[in-house]
């Protein structure tokens, strides 16, 4: 009986299990990687695609939530293909040594806004690693979740269009991406 009563008074304090993070896959067909930037003081616009990565994700559990992901750089698309041949050039992106943005969290938590996440973590371009940090929403769809949120970066950190004048430094990128269990 002593036995028994301990064991039933031990699991009472046992702590209970906590819903097991999910696997998830960003979709390229189904996000969206946009950037707007001033250019002779036109604000121009572009996407990218090729989007790749996946997510480990558990609302419940943020510490225990991750996100990598990769685009194609050579798929920039302003809508002008002069300006986008030019733009995987060398004087920019480079696509050709540097074939890929990637992002890699290393922290999620809660934000003082209700609905709104927080995610920091490491953007390379052109080889070049900076630490960024922004706000998103995680909103449950059917099949996973669509990822919403935005960020500013200053393209001469990462020598992206090094000598231009005429292109502003900052730039702000816009992501709704959806992830499907994986």
């Amino acid at each position: 009986m002593l036995k028994t009563g301990l064991l039933l008074l031990s699991m009472m304090f046992m702590d209970k299990p906590t819903i097991q993070q999910q696997s998830f896959i960003p979709s390229d067909s189904g996000s969206i990687v946009q950037f707007k930037i001033k250019n002779l003081g036109v604000t121009v616009t572009g996407s990218f695609t090729g989007l790749a990565g996946k997510i480990q994700f558990d609302p419940a559990n943020l510490t225990s939530s991750n996100f990598e992901a990769t685009i194609d750089v050579s798929t920039i698309n302003t809508g002008i293909d002069m300006r986008d041949e030019h733009l995987r050039s060398d004087d920019y992106f480079d696509a050709k040594n540097y074939p890929t943005i990637k992002f890699v969290s290393t922290k999620v938590s809660p934000s003082n806004r209700s609905g709104t996440l927080y995610v920091v973590g490491n953007l390379t371009i052109r080889n070049i690693t900076k630490e960024i940090s922004f706000p998103f929403k995680a909103t449950p769809q059917e099949a996973g979740f669509l990822f919403s949120g935005e960020f500013k970066i200053n393209r001469r950190d990462f020598k992206v269009g090094r000598s231009s004048v005429t292109l502003g430094d900052n730039l702000t990128v816009l992501l709704t991406v959806f992830a499907q269990k994986g």
